[in-house]
């Protein structure tokens, strides 16, 4: 049957549209229904126009199952007939729909090869927009160098092409990742540009996102009401239209703004409504936050078996998202499109010079084949020579190689097994003066109503010990990750050893006398060093440090300088509980168990011994440790002197 006028145009404007407007924003299963019914009807289409609705129908598809099912069918037939364009466009819709489904190794293969195809096509806009469906995918993965760098070459395209509506969109996926990173006045600017943008154009769901995302920053911004209004007006434009995804990301938010507001029924409704929309639509992202808003809310009610349940889910879905495994072969995947990409410049600008070439080649070519003869005849007994001795060579380096190798092999899973370690150590002890602070405004709020000034001193003092161990365990952390870096820097000087000793005498004294802990008052004995200052300081800190914390009250902590041939030895004795003997053998290094309780309920996890031992060493000195359980601790530090 013969394509009626009106019909004709109604194809050839879907193409178009579906080219040029944004996929995030085209979605509208009205205008995809319908164009299923007009390729149901009984009408003979071209091969090329098949494929342009199958494409249309993928681009405005809401769910993502069914813009996979016609963008498969759309790339089926497009490779057939060999157009270039619209397989790009049929395996961008794959890649939108894997990507709303959380498969984000397989988005970003299928995305790389839209690339390509549109390359070939020479549609420089296609490349564009591919670029920024990349940034989206690396946007999912908190991935801020790899999503910048692509949004990056793809707004350049599209301000040099003057493409306003992918601009736009370009523009709004820029200001997610900066909402995502928390730095809200730039995201803010990226939004209301966008608004803008899809304002002039009438294109309501893109003003849509734009002003639920203007409502999450006035959310996260404490205002609160401002932000409500915002998102349930995006949300009501969303609805029209059906657009189901950013619907359960905006009633997470609002989930969250009625938790902060106390309204705990309503912030349970909007919760459960975004993971019903997740579940049904099979969208991992959407469900995984529902499940944690979800697990905060029961929380909060005390209702702590639904808490884990929710928690447990939410983890679930994660790590599904974000694993490692998918985030090596997005890597992967993009470096083996960029080298494809130089592989193909490289192959064209190759082939240009063998045309060229190619005459003179013919001209001199029996001149050459003379010529290579006698070179062969005379070359080839030195050749064989050369061989074997490069054989031989060869295999000296590999052998010596594989050495290199093993020997770097070992010394990284060392490195890993201590840097686990380490993050374990980090991880359960940093938690405990942290969670002290939870819940405090709400305590110091009820200590006040009822006048427990007793109760405000405890907490005030609860505050300061857990604010101290937290401020001493990032500092030395911060030192121990920058000495592991090789980023420490070490500059050696004169320095006066008595001096640096009383001023961190100085610093000590308060907590010292919190303890009734008898500490030197100061060092008399004038000694004269070479070394770092910096590191030098921090040794004498943690070995004072760590002396009062194992000190019961009404012990003694001494501090002492002495001499020993051409060494200067800084000595730090305690009056303490002392060093286990199973302890001793690792106590510079964090093998074993690691964590120690102090006598005043300090916690400490042994990363102060761990930078002494190395910033002792930098120093090109030595240190001693002597102990005896129940009877007291004794430090040495043997440091360079200054030689006249």
């Amino acid at each position: 049957m013969i394509i009626t006028k009106n019909k004709a145009t109604i194809i050839l404007a879907y193409i178009f549209v579906g080219f040029l407007v944004p996929l995030a924003y085209g979605q509208n299963q009205n205008q995809a229904d319908s164009l299923i019914e007009l390729l149901n009807a009984p009408n003979k289409y071209t091969d090329s126009t098949i494929c342009a609705i199958y494409n249309d129908i993928a681009f405005y598809s809401t769910q993502p199952n069914k813009r996979i099912q016609y963008a498969k069918e759309a790339s089926k037939l497009a490779s057939r007939i060999q157009d270039e364009r619209q397989l790009a466009l049929s395996l961008r819709y794959q890649g939108s729909g894997y990507s709303s489904k959380g498969h984000l190794s397989e988005a970003i293969k299928l995305y790389l090869a839209s690339a390509i195809h549109y390359s070939k096509a020479k549609l420089d806009l296609g490349v564009a927009v591919v670029y920024i469906d990349l940034g989206d995918i690396y946007s999912k993965q908190k991935n801020f160098k790899n999503s910048t760098y692509y949004y990056n070459k793809g707004i350049r395209i599209l301000r040099e092409k003057q493409d306003s509506i992918r601009l736009a969109s370009a523009l709004l996926n820029t200001g997610d990742l900066y909402l995502e990173s928390l730095i809200y006045d730039s995201a803010l600017l990226y939004f209301q540009e966008s608004e803008k943008i899809f304002d002039s154009i009438d294109y309501p769901i893109g003003k849509a996102y734009c002003i639920g995302n203007v409502g999450l920053i006035l959310s996260h911004t404490k205002s609160l009401e401002l932000g409500e209004r915002k998102i349930k007006e995006a949300i009501d434009i969303l609805e029209k239209h059906n657009h189901v995804i950013a619907i359960s990301i905006y009633q997470t938010s609002l989930a969250d703004i009625y938790a902060q507001r106390g309204d705990l029924n309503r912030a349970l409704n909007y919760a459960y409504s975004a993971l019903s929309i997740g579940e049904e639509e099979g969208l991992k992202e959407q469900i995984r936050d529902a499940s944690l808003k979800l697990s905060e809310l029961y929380q909060t009610q005390g209702d702590y078996k639904k808490a884990y349940n929710y928690q447990s889910q939410y983890i679930t879905f994660r790590d599904s998202i974000n694993n490692e495994e998918v985030i090596r072969k997005m890597a992967d995947l993009r470096t083996e499109y960029e080298v494809g990409q130089k592989q193909a410049e490289v192959d064209l600008k190759q082939t240009e010079v063998d045309l060229l070439n190619e005459q003179a080649r013919n001209n001199q070519i029996v001149l050459w084949s003379v010529i290579v003869v006698l070179v062969l005849v005379l070359c080839l007994t030195y050749a064989l020579l050369k061989v074997y001795r490069v054989k031989a060579r060869a295999v000296r380096i590999v052998r010596q190689r594989r050495r290199v190798i093993a020997a770097q092999r070992d010394q990284l899973e060392d490195v890993n097994r201590t840097k686990d370690k380490f993050f374990s150590i980090i991880s359960h002890d940093i938690r405990g003066p942290i969670s002290n602070f939870q819940g405090v405004s709400q305590l110091i709020h009820l200590l006040v109503e009822s006048k427990d000034y007793d109760g405000l001193l405890k907490l005030g003092t609860m505050l300061d010990t857990s604010t101290k161990e937290v401020s001493s365990l990032l500092d030395n952390l911060l030192e121990w990750a920058m000495s592991q870096q090789g980023r420490m820097p070490y500059k050696p000087e004169t320095i006066k050893l008595h001096e640096l000793c009383n001023s961190n005498l100085s610093i000590m004294e308060n907590l010292a006398t919190a303890k009734q802990i008898t500490l030197t008052e100061k060092v008399k004995e004038k000694v004269t060093i070479t070394a770092d200052k910096n590191s030098i300081s921090t040794i004498i800190r943690n070995l004072l440090s760590n002396a009062i914390k194992f000190t019961p009250e009404g012990g003694t902590v001494d501090l002492q300088l002495s001499y020993d041939l051409n060494m200067a030895v800084l000595i730090v004795k305690d009056s303490g509980i002392g060093i286990p003997k199973e302890k001793m053998q690792h106590l510079f290094d964090f093998k074993g168990e690691r964590s120690r309780w102090g006598t005043g309920g300090e916690k400490g996890v042994g990363l102060g011994l761990t930078l002494i031992h190395e910033f002792v060493e930098l120093n090109k000195g030595k240190i001693e440790v002597d102990s005896e359980e129940g009877k007291g601790t004794t430090f040495k530090v043997y440091l360079p002197l200054v030689i006249d």
